[in-house]
């Protein structure tokens, strides 16, 4: 089990997140989402022991991660960025990780060799982003951690790499029961492959729940009207988006969804149709802070003349 305990950390007077808290349990896999320099790749850092938070703990199994080598040999940190050693092969590279990690098995190093077709014995610097990517992860479930932290780990994978690698995860998490918190800006990839989703924004966790709750908790609701109605008429629903094509509205609402269906029922529509959010469709909801005007962008710029300012 991974527990990170109210846990803060800052790099000089930033603030990257404070107070954070989150569970994997056995046997799961925690998918976490956010926009860019919301702080992910820093929580999975920080998870990893790599850095120290200000306040609060990481724990793996009630044993504090940071500086703790023995725990660090149960656990493996898939960077975004990844580094190998100069000129290495993949037989090379794991026969390094074989010295670390002492549950490190040939058996299956060779399997996945065979499984991802990559030359074991071929330098990993000539390889592409996508076949380097699948390198660091036939090493990563080579080691069997018990502990995995995976920061964008199937970027840059073709569709067929990149089901063969959800599949082997689930797999491993099933077989051996590991731990998994997972980054990724490909929310389509984690609905079907974490069990809980947590939502990185603004120093904290906006949403924590599982892909289950989801559905449970967010609705889009498609209605029209034989009248005209305004904005003013949806006040008292828990409205996240609110967007409007000639008569036909569309209202994405969080909450008791039962409730609020029946409340446009009373308004009598010609139109009421509901349909389950997207685990992106939610994200989208919780980031924006209003739908922006973006006509006029690109207009070509008034005539410099009629910009001067008139004496």
């Amino acid at each position: 089990m991974i527990d990170v305990i109210d846990v803060t950390k800052r790099f000089g007077a930033f603030t990257v997140f404070s107070g954070l808290s989150l569970t994997v349990p056995k046997s799961s896999i925690y998918g976490l989402v956010g926009f860019n320099g919301a702080g992910k790749t820093t929580l999975l850092k920080t998870a990893a022991g790599i850095y120290r938070p200000e306040e609060g703990a990481v724990r793996m199994d009630a044993e504090n991660i940071f500086d703790n080598a023995k725990m660090k040999r149960r656990l493996f940190y898939m960077p975004d960025e990844l580094y190998f050693q100069p000129f290495a092969t993949l037989e090379k590279m794991s026969k390094f990780y074989q010295n670390y990690y002492p549950s490190f098995s040939r058996r299956t190093f060779r399997e996945l060799v065979d499984i991802f077709a990559l030359d074991p014995h071929k330098k990993i610097n000539g390889f592409s982003k996508g076949m380097q990517r699948q390198a660091e992860l036939i090493l990563c479930l080579s080691t069997h951690p018990d502990f995995l932290l995976l920061d964008e780990s199937f970027d840059g994978l073709d569709p067929a790499k990149r089901n063969t690698a959800k599949k082997l995860l689930l797999e491993y998490v099933a077989e051996r029961g590991a731990s998994v918190l997972i980054s990724s800006h490909n929310l389509h990839e984690l609905e079907d492959l974490c069990d809980r989703v947590g939502l990185l924004d603004g120093q904290r966790l906006a949403l924590d729940c599982t892909v289950d709750d989801i559905s449970a908790a967010y609705c889009k609701f498609r209605v029209a009207f034989d009248r005209e109605v305004s904005r003013a008429d949806f006040t008292g629903f828990a409205c996240k988006r609110f967007a409007r094509d000639g008569r036909l509205i569309t209202l994405t609402v969080e909450g008791d969804i039962q409730s609020q269906e029946e409340r446009l029922r009373a308004m009598h529509p010609i139109l009421l149709e509901r349909f389950p959010l997207s685990l992106e469709e939610v994200f989208m909801a919780q980031m924006e802070a209003g739908e922006r005007d973006y006509s006029g962008i690109f207009r070509p710029d008034e005539d410099i003349s009629e910009r001067r300012p008139k004496k």
